[in-house]
């Protein structure tokens, strides 16, 4: 087949490259190369067209005789603040509306669209009284005191949490998280306008060679290991016990390579979590990490990112079900691995 990939030179856009073409399949590379990610051109063994998905004449062009477009291209990470909202929402929903309108002009009909596990907030949770619910908030007293656990919002109690469905209630908690969502919302009223199919991965804690370093848009494991490269103890914040689910670039790109050759899915838009099936807790990355890379122990410091969540861990029942996708890469050989791999220059280094 014959796919258009944006986002092609990303950390994940370039490990799908690789996989896609290994497989036989044509890929048309495209990315604008954002400063957020890209400290100096990424190594690459693709042909790339340097342009912005919001470009609609050529996004239009691009899209001659293709099968299948693969969109990974967006902002990604945390973020600083909200002054990041216009950008956030220029390149991922104004980028996402762009591309496809130029599907509905051009005639194709396929989408594996990049979303997240942000979409879900918190992830799922039970209270031994009260069963099944959602979390009350987690207060700054709370934290500040060391009580980072989500209490049940009738009886206060901690809660237990649960892995987390396709089917859960969404509940964005960042600008990145709400545009992710609205990417699915967009994909979903474009499916049900012309007829074209979407599945919508969402990726929980990707890690893996070639991750961007120096950069506040990067991943915890990221920002772990560009600490351990400069001599320095990782900073652990709450108490490390915030559970995760780290799922390897190699893993990811095989379960597009799944998507993209995957039978058209039923409905406007299929939902699918990508993740390993394997939780682990922050606190335990950190640690794996430095031992691997022979560095200092990590520091616990407390705290919480603002709007951070405690636990969200997917259920990975779907994806073998629907696409045959099992993540293969074991968490200690997979951090072992990204102890030793090079990441992308940092940003702002040339």
């Amino acid at each position: 087949m014959r796919i258009l990939l944006t986002g092609a030179a990303g950390f994940i856009g370039s490990a799908i490259a690789d996989a896609l073409t290994d497989r036989g399949h044509e890929i048309v590379a495209l990315d604008a190369l954002l400063p957020q990610a890209h400290g100096a051109p990424p190594p690459t063994r693709h042909p790339l067209v340097r342009g912005d998905v919001r470009e609609a004449e050529l996004v239009r062009e691009l899209l001659r005789g293709v099968d299948v477009v693969c969109h990974q291209a967006a902002m990604v990470g945390h973020g600083v603040d909200p002054s990041d909202m216009p950008d956030y929402a220029a390149h991922n929903d104004l980028g996402t509306a762009v591309l496809l309108a130029a599907m509905h002009e051009t005639g194709v009909r396929r989408l594996v669209l990049a979303s997240s596990m942000v979409v879900y907030g918190e992830g799922r949770y039970r209270c031994a009284e009260h069963g099944r619910l959602r979390p009350g908030k987690r207060r700054a007293e709370d934290i500040a005191a060391g009580r980072f656990e989500p209490p049940c919002p009738h009886c206060g109690q901690p809660l237990e949490p649960e892995l987390v469905p396709e089917d859960a209630v969404l509940d964005p908690r960042s600008t990145y998280a709400a545009t992710k969502l609205a990417q699915e919302h967009l994909a979903a009223a474009w499916a049900r306008q012309s007829g074209g199919d979407v599945r919508a991965l969402r990726y929980h804690n990707v890690y893996g060679p070639w991750m961007p370093s120096g950069t506040p848009y990067a991943g915890v494991a990221s920002l772990f290991r560009s600490a351990l490269q400069r001599g320095q103890a990782p900073h652990v914040l709450e108490d490390g016990g915030q559970r995760r689910d780290f799922v390897h670039v190699r893993d990811v790109a095989a379960a597009n390579l799944a998507a993209v050759e995957a039978p058209a899915p039923e409905g406007e838009l299929d939902a699918v979590n990508i993740c390993s099936g394997q939780p682990r807790t922050i606190g335990e990355l950190a640690e794996s990490l430095a031992l691997a890379c022979g560095g200092p122990a990590p520091e616990v410091v407390g705290g919480a990112r603002a709007n951070d969540v405690r636990h969200v861990v997917a259920d990975p029942t779907k994806a073998e079900r629907v696409l045959g996708f099992r993540a293969r890469v074991d968490f200690a050989d997979g951090v072992r691995e990204f102890a030793a791999a090079p990441l992308r220059e940092a940003v702002g280094q040339r």
